[in-house]
């Protein structure tokens, strides 16, 4: 394994591998914000190390990303889907069809693209309609979630709690419009969200780039949206930390992700990683659905 590259190191390289060729230092310091002075700086070490050239980045510089390149998606699908009902009486919500696509396929199409072909997802809710998958994702194993009507996700979590390192951890119901958000590499563990003046909905405290609170609502917050990134050490503790959480009084009734954010927050940094409203629409109810396919509008 390489030595550990810095993060603006890490940041550079991922545009050169992303673009294929060399990219200017004035586009680099617009895409991570910072100022041409110090993009120049990171740009002549990483040539010094022989990480990239005129033509873009080396194999020595793709072999310094691989410690960072994500490696499994794991999707928590076993609930019921309950506010998105009728539609969700015979069909689990990430299966249903938005505009002609299911809502995990906007998911798993990003995954597949980012290169990641281990894909795992938790089922428990009609979790015989999930073998359809199948047919365009061979690749994807089924874990069985046996307590999802008698608990809260933090059961699915439980389920897969050994897989969680190095990995995506994904709500399987969220409609995906941007699928560059899903990179293939990833400096360190992160939670997607969305910059927020006003929110009522579930979000972030944020300090230097780091979460300090989860709670619901709040004002110049992040808005939580449910795709993590853990990386291998973190992924190590979460298996235990998940474990300890759900045996503890009322334990089941936890969401899974209150486990490194609220249970066991000391223990973790987790970044935020923000994202764009318009790179993720979370169709929560029936009325949602349906004033974004009229086809359900009947």
């Amino acid at each position: 394994m390489n030595d550990k590259i810095s993060r603006i190191q890490f940041d550079i390289l991922t545009i050169f591998e992303k673009e294929k060729k060399s990219v200017s230092q004035r586009e680099i310091a617009k895409l991570i914000n910072k100022s041409v002075g110090t993009v120049n700086k990171a740009v002549a070490s990483l040539t010094e190390l022989g990480y990239i050239s005129k033509d873009g980045i080396t194999s020595d510089g793709l072999d310094a990303l691989e410690p960072y390149r994500v490696r499994k998606a794991v999707f928590i699908a076993a609930g019921f889907g309950t506010r998105l009902v009728p539609v969700t009486l015979n069909t689990p919500k990430p299966l249903v069809r938005v505009n002609g696509k299911r809502i995990i396929d906007t998911l798993l199409d990003a995954v597949l693209e980012a290169g990641i072909q281990e894909i795992y997802i938790v089922r428990g809710y009609l979790a015989e309609q999930f073998d359809q998958l199948l047919y365009k994702y061979p690749m994807i194993k089924f874990i069985e979630n046996p307590a999802y009507n008698e608990a809260n996700n933090i059961s699915s979590a439980m389920c897969a709690r050994y897989l969680l390192g190095n990995a995506y951890v994904f709500e399987a119901d969220l409609y995906l419009s941007n699928p560059d958000i899903i990179k293939k590499y990833q400096y360190t563990t992160n939670f997607l969200g969305i910059y927020m003046d006003r929110t009522d909905d579930w979000c972030f405290e944020v300090k230097d780039g780091i979460i300090q609170q989860q709670k619901v609502g709040g004002l110049n917050c992040y808005q939580e949206v449910g795709i993590s990134y853990w990386n291998e050490q973190d992924g190590i503790k979460l298996a235990e930390h998940i474990k300890a959480t759900y045996e503890m009084p009322g334990g089941k009734e936890r969401y899974w992700d209150q486990v490194p954010l609220v249970v066991f927050l000391k223990e973790y940094n987790v970044e935020i990683r923000p994202c764009n409203a318009e790179d993720i629409v979370e169709i929560d109810t029936y009325k949602e659905l349906k004033a974004i396919d009229k086809t359900y509008d009947v």
